[in-house]
């Protein structure tokens, strides 16, 4: 599977090769697109605007070198301080940035990475 193109996003929604997603993604090292688990960290914090620890580690794959997190629309969405810590001990990079700027660093980006993006506020 090659890695998906992220081809523009707007609230409430991001297009993924050709196709429309109205709900927020997680991008896996090998291009599959699945549907966030916003679960895991909602039930600790109240928001999915922060990434739990277990979130975290539901997000992270064996070999990514950077993690690309679209913070949403209005660059809402951060990282836990334990989810923080989780990728710095894995030597995983995060880039949070707003998801329409996220997208376009997705598109141009290379070598193992992964990508959560979160498409309201």
């Amino acid at each position: 599977m090659t890695k998906p193109i992220l081809e523009g996003t707007g609230f409430g929604y991001i297009n993924v090769d050709g196709k429309r997603i109205s709900h927020d993604i997680v991008i896996r090292l090998d291009g599959e697109v699945k549907k966030r688990k916003k679960k895991l960290s909602k039930e600790i914090y109240g928001t999915s605007h922060k990434i739990s620890l277990a979130e975290a580690e539901y997000i992270f794959q064996e070999d990514a070198e950077r993690l690309l997190i679209g913070a949403g629309q209005f660059d809402k969405v951060r990282l836990s301080p334990e989810a923080a810590e989780f990728f710095k001990g894995q030597n995983c990079v995060v880039d949070i940035r707003p998801t329409p700027d996220a997208a376009k660093a997705w598109n141009e980006s290379q070598g193992n990475i992964i990508g959560l993006f979160h498409i309201t506020c």
